[in-house]
């Protein structure tokens, strides 16, 4: 597998609302929704007219040519928002792509990022249910929040 993690490109940016629908968490026995739920309003926060703002920033990852996955940043009212001077992040891979330690090494690679783009901290929001709990607390995120079904999660990133 011949795989390398780098800088969206701006043609590749409509690619973010197919990794948006792959990053809803769908609970064990449960059935997918319909991939329109990504125009909703309170989703379509992570996508529209990204690359326009100041805080926009995306990796993705590459297998054999082909891209699948990806991590983007973005200051947003989103379910994992704390403030307007934290980005907040959405990672989702391809299924077939899942467990193999490409998610971990591009988070690793966007908060390496936004640390030298000199940003302290970052957030998401995350099911509590969604095993990548697992991923983001080794990665040294820590609940900020949460509610009955998901934690808001913050790390702080050192200057680099």
């Amino acid at each position: 597998m011949n795989k390398t993690i780098r800088e969206i490109r701006k043609q590749e940016y409509p690619l973010l609302k197919d990794f948006l629908y792959e990053a809803i968490f769908i609970p064990e026995g449960a059935e997918a929704p319909p991939k329109a739920i990504v125009n909703a309003p309170e989703l379509q926060v992570y996508v529209r007219g990204f690359g326009g703002q100041e805080a926009d920033y995306a990796l993705v990852a590459e297998v054999d040519g082909k891209v699948i996955g990806a991590v983007w940043a973005r200051i947003m009212e989103d379910y994992g928002h704390v403030d307007a001077q934290t980005p907040s992040l959405a990672i989702a891979l391809f299924k077939a792509y899942r467990g193999l330690g490409i998610g971990t090494e591009l988070m690793r690679a966007m908060l390496s990022s936004l640390a030298k783009k000199g940003w302290g901290q970052v957030s998401l929001s995350v099911q509590k249910l969604n095993g990548a709990v697992r991923l983001y607390r080794r990665l040294g995120f820590k609940v900020a929040d949460e509610n009955s079904e998901e934690y808001i999660m913050v790390k702080e990133l050192g200057r680099q």
